[in-house]
């Protein structure tokens, strides 16, 4: 049987790294076949691609460049999230398709048309069967992870570009395959209502 996918939302500073952990421990004590996986990244070569869009030498870099980057990123990773998905594995995956409506989309201004074409040749056939968003605000965000990481250009952006990335994931969490997730809450609370909604979707 395939696997299923399960994408983790949120501005920076959201608590999902946090959830991760917790949340392998907790698929490892019930005997859970999974993987975690990040974008960009998740294979040599969009890990590669990941250390260009991050870097802050590039602060020049084109909006347009950078959703094609991220495209790429997201093509060579798909390949590799399908195998696991074939071999019946659960695949988690810290961002995918919605961070890049929110930051390229809400965030840059660019077109959605054109972002959905470019997520239509990197995902081929590969579907997101749930999303979590972790819902905190980039002011609460940021007062947790205690300021911006300045080796990260895309953390260098103004409060004003968080803003319309938080307001962009909040429109998309309407949808009913996005669950929102309270992220105001302790680490433990949280984590609570992460296993929860898996076992409500059949997942767990």
């Amino acid at each position: 049987m395939r696997g299923k996918f399960i994408t983790l939302e949120g501005c920076d500073g959201c608590g999902k790294s946090t959830q991760i952990e917790m949340l392998k421990s907790s698929l490892a004590s019930r005997n859970a076949r999974f993987v975690f996986t990040r974008e960009p990244g998740g294979t040599e070569i969009s890990e590669r691609i990941r250390e260009i869009i991050s870097s802050p030498a590039y602060t020049d870099m084109d909006m347009y460049t950078e959703l094609l980057l991220y495209a790429a990123a997201r093509r060579q990773h798909s390949v590799y999230i399908n195998k696991q998905l074939d071999e019946g594995k659960l695949v988690f995956c810290d961002r995918f398709t919605h961070s890049t409506i929110a930051y390229q989309g809400y965030g840059r201004g660019v077109d959605r048309e054109v972002i959905d074409f470019c997520n239509k040749i990197a995902l081929g056939d590969l579907k997101i069967d749930l999303t979590l968003f972790f819902d905190l605000s980039p002011e609460d965000a940021f007062k947790r992870k205690g300021g911006v990481d300045k080796s990260d250009r895309m953390e260098c952006e103004n409060f004003d570009f968080y803003t319309r990335v938080y307001n962009g994931y909040k429109v998309m969490a309407s949808d009913k395959s996005v669950v929102t997730i309270d992220a105001k809450a302790s680490a433990t609370a949280v984590h609570e209502s992460v296993l929860a909604v898996l076992e409500d979707r059949g997942i767990l």
